[in-house]
């Protein structure tokens, strides 16, 4: 086989190009050394094996958990601070008891929301069951009015009032 000066001349040229841009990303032997060894200290090579887990999300106790930022120290003070003012801490000893919980006469009392009375569930659950809001046995997770359209006309006519006067804004709730 013959080589021709022309083939000759492209193979050189082609390999000075590959070369010249190779030439900008080259690192020095003691660059990679360095950054094997932190990919090593810090879990970032991939593991043996198919999984194509990295070595830290395999073992994650073998390897320093990534820095997230934490609340400062006065933020931390403060919070300890508002916990004691609201007997938050846990009592001493076994019982997994908060402070507000075992002497509630020392501390303010605790704000709990007023959810809804059984009236107000069984009438929301009666609408919804009339307007066919409610799931649909089988695994397709659809509302029965979006299997059988034609059983809730009500619901349709409900759901375009709601889409006008959201739409519309207050003005259409007006009409």
């Amino acid at each position: 086989m013959k080589r021709t000066p022309l083939f000759t001349a492209l193979l050189l040229l082609a390999a000075s190009t590959y070369h010249a841009a190779d030439a900008q990303t080259l690192k020095t032997r003691e660059q990679v050394k360095a950054e094997w060894a932190e990919a090593r200290d810090t879990g970032n090579l991939q593991a043996d094996g198919e999984s194509g887990l990295l070595l830290r999300d395999l073992h994650p106790g073998l390897y320093p958990q990534r820095a997230e930022r934490g609340a400062t120290r006065d933020e931390v003070k403060a919070e300890l601070a508002q916990a004691r003012r609201n007997g938050e801490l846990l009592v001493g000893g076994e019982s997994e008891q908060k402070l507000n919980e075992r002497y509630p006469d020392r501390y303010p009392p605790v704000v709990v929301a007023r959810g809804r009375t059984r009236a107000e569930v069984r009438a929301e659950t009666a609408e919804a069951i009339r307007n066919g809001d409610m799931i649909a046995s089988g695994e397709l997770g659809l509302r029965e009015n979006q299997l059988h359209p034609a059983q809730y006309p009500r619901a349709l006519r409900v759901y375009a009032e709601r889409a006008a006067s959201i739409g519309a804004g207050p003005a259409a709730t007006r009409q």
